[in-house]
């Protein structure tokens, strides 16, 4: 086995492609490396077509391989990898939007890419080599494939934009760029940033643009050295001639029934029509060509819809191409949930609920790229069948349910407050429950709507449009909010999320084979027109967070305490924090730096576990007078608690200014006294005074006795006992009165 390599500098970076070694028995096998990131792409076709299907049956997979950063697998009970990360998800979708509008139109083979990764340096992006790698290994296949394509990550620094910025400076930057892109034009978009201007944004996608030629260089000359020839998928393609009898019986019928504004009465009316042409047309049609009847029946609905937005600037609701469908917005839906938003556009409705939560109930990741990774903030995405109407079982998230709820959290994450200022988790979920097109987007502006009724302070509200696209005889019309007819039918879904400022996140998906920049700028002056109009409609029902959380939500305090106090605040065995945790019924964090972070139904009992977390942390201050419980007799002493876990040796000497016989007859187990720090030995000793508290001793005076004698008489006047004594060397007694 001889191997077959090519390299390119990109960046300063050297990206190299490997064929002829590995996975020989895969139709096409390529090893994408930079640096010691290194991954392993092999692409198989099934020799025979799937029937029954009407869709490309293309599946993507990303495999995270633990051992590629040198880590075994962390779940204790079985150490090998298990159902994929979302992270891992999102990554074979990433490389699947980016391959699947370059396959032949009605290709019915199942096509399989699994991107493996072999090793991680924390520096290349595996995701970038795993496009790489698809794109190579499908070049060089038998398997019909209109690319080569290629991703290029652009990340913003100090205003700066920098092409493939490394993994671990990531989250410095104001933008998380991949462009996926072709000779001829960008397939490809994802991005998160940080309200990011769209001529900035638009700068950086032609800068990856440009970058990718390198890239697309370097795998044309990988064919040249070994691609294969082409052999043709299977396909499933209307029938020309049937394609023709249908637009011509019954085209203006299909207009006609395409032509509705509600979803419901539009599909209705297309599924009787489909079923009634193949009904009339089976008695004449060839027995061979019956299972394209239906086929042919789409093919004309495809292009009368079509034809009706560019020729007419007809959209099959009514709408004009700028028109946005009616908006509903609400909040406080749920009376329990910290937050709630409802948010409609036309017969699209989301329900996001955000919920608030301690530092502790963050949740932890463990993925390729990082080893046991925190979230504080969460979006979820659900998408049950009744949204559609349609009947299916469920089986927990979906492909498309992750990738849309990733969306929505990457569009929303950069106004969500730091930990500083807003010391929670945040968990939104958003509950499809109508889906008309752009769901996803909905769920930026729903979840916007719940974070402000939760008195979540937001840096600015986030909204989200889709835009779409029908191109077709050197024309193309623009179409703002498309509803899932137009995204069928159309060109393209080009989500774009972010604020009165600037973007947030992108998502472009194409079924054409590439975006021409100019199409693409009027595509985001467009949104930002639709952005900023549906936030004023956001605004008329909450313009800004709430003051206050909502009574059901817990209140979080934090403390800042010395981090050398930490072990003394926890106790031994967390001795000291369970106990004010169980007397206060709060949940207490400690983070490394000595923030301490207090989560309770209460806030009163919330700041009175703060001050017995202070006392813990306290040190004994010399002079300072205490009031300490007793919590040990010694036959010299006590011990007195001063703080929490803090005693100190109160002698008996310093107990009364009387002398004492024993200590236990003036102290006892339990008694609160009042003491006084006389000191504190290098080695922690403290000792203590509750002598110095006391009033000073009675001073005694003498007068003379009238009769002779003498009678004691204290400066207040008080007459106390006195045992008198003879005179020296007297032998007489006192005279008697």
């Amino acid at each position: 086995m001889k191997p077959v390599v090519v390299q390119r500098e990109v960046a300063g970076q050297i990206f190299s492609l490997e064929t002829g070694v590995l996975a020989p028995q895969a139709d096409a096998s390529v090893v994408a490396r930079c640096g010691d990131s290194m991954v392993l792409v092999t692409v198989v076709r099934s020799p025979e077509p799937r029937s029954g299907v009407d869709f490309f049956p293309l599946v993507v997979d990303f495999e995270e391989r633990m051992y590629a950063a040198g880590r075994i697998p962390g779940h204790r009970f079985m150490r090998r990898e298990g159902r994929p990360s979302d992270q891992a998800i999102l990554t074979a979708r990433l490389i699947d939007r980016s391959i699947r509008p370059l396959f032949p139109k009605g290709a019915i083979n199942d096509v399989q890419v699994i991107v493996t990764a072999l090793s991680f340096d924390y520096e290349n992006s595996l995701d970038i080599l795993g496009l790489l790698g698809a794109s190579a290994a499908l070049t060089i296949s038998d398997i019909p494939f209109d690319g080569p394509v290629a991703g290029v990550r652009i990340g913003l620094f100090d205003g700066e934009l920098v092409v493939n910025p490394p993994f671990k400076k990531l989250e410095a930057s104001k933008l998380d760029l991949v462009v996926a892109s072709t000779r001829d034009a960008v397939v490809m978009i994802e991005a998160g940033a940080h309200q990011i201007p769209e001529k900035q944004m638009l700068d950086a996608i032609v800068k990856a643009y440009e970058t990718a030629q390198t890239l697309l260089e370097m795998q044309e000359e990988l064919r040249e050295k070994v691609g294969k020839e082409k052999t043709p998928f299977a396909t499933m393609l209307p029938d020309d001639e049937l394609t023709a009898v249908i637009r011509e019986r019954y085209g203006s019928a299909i207009k006609s029934a395409v032509l509705q504004a509600s979803k419901e009465l539009r599909e209705t009316k297309v599924k009787e029509l489909r079923e009634q042409v193949v009904a009339e047309l089976t008695e004449a049609t060839p027995e061979e060509k019956l299972p394209l009847l239906p086929l042919s029946f789409d093919e004309v609905l495809h292009h009368i819809v079509r034809e009706m937005i560019l020729n007419e600037g007809v959209r099959p609701d009514g709408r004009g191409y700028s028109d946005i469908r009616p908006i509903t917005c609400a909040v406080g839906i749920s009376p329990r949930a910290h937050g709630s938003g409802l948010f409609q556009r036309g017969e699209t409705q989301v329900l996001t609920i955000a919920t608030l939560g301690a530092t502790s109930e963050e949740m932890l990741v463990e993925t390729l790229l990082e080893e046991e990774v925190a979230k504080r903030f969460m979006h979820q995405y659900n998408f049950p069948p009744f949204s559609t109407g349609e009947v299916r079982p469920l089986r927990g998230p979906s492909r498309r349910e992750i990738g849309h709820g990733a969306l929505a959290e990457r569009a929303l994450e950069p106004v969500i407050p730091d930990e500083e200022m807003f010391p929670y988790t945040i968990r939104l979920v958003s509950e499809v429950l109508s889906s008309n097109g752009s769901t996803s987007m909905a769920s930026v502006c729903g979840s916007t709507l719940a974070l402000m009724d939760a008195g979540v302070p937001i840096l600015a509200p986030v909204a989200g449009i889709s835009i779409g696209l029908v191109m077709g005889d050197g024309r193309y019309a623009l179409l703002t909010d498309i509803q899932g007819t137009e995204d069928a039918h159309g060109d393209m879904d080009f989500k774009i999320a972010g604020t009165r400022t600037g973007i947030t996140a992108i998502q472009l998906d194409l079924k054409i084979k590439g975006l021409p920049f100019d199409v693409m700028e009027k595509a985001f002056e467009r949104a930002k027109e639709a952005r900023e109009f549906i936030l004023d409609k956001m605004a008329e029902v909450i313009d800004r967070p709430r003051p206050e959380l909502s009574p059901h939500a817990p209140r979080i305090i934090s403390i800042q305490i010395p981090t050398e106090k930490i072990g003394e605040v926890i106790g031994p065995r967390g001795k000291h924090i369970k106990h004010i945790q169980q007397e206060t019924d709060t949940i207490i964090d400690i983070q490394p730096s000595g923030t301490v972070f207090i989560t309770s139904p209460s806030l009163e009992q919330a700041e009175k576990a703060a001050e017995m977390i202070r006392l813990y942390a306290a040190d004994p201050e010399v002079g300072k007078v205490y009031k300490g419980k007793v919590t040990r007799i010694l036959p010299f002493g006590a011990l007195v608690e001063i703080l929490p876990g803090k005693e100190g040796l109160l002698h008996i000497s310093q107990i009364s200014h009387e002398r004492i016989a024993s200590v236990s007859d003036v102290l006892k187990i339990g008694d609160e006294i009042e003491v006084k720090v006389l000191g504190v030995e290098p080695d922690g000793k403290i000792t203590l005074s509750r002598k110095e508290l006391l009033p000073p001793p009675t001073r005694l005076t003498v007068r003379s006795h009238p009769a002779g004698g003498v009678r004691p008489r204290s400066g207040g006047g008080q007459t106390r006992s006195h045992q008198h004594r003879e005179p020296h060397g007297s032998g007489s007694s006192l005279p008697n009165e």
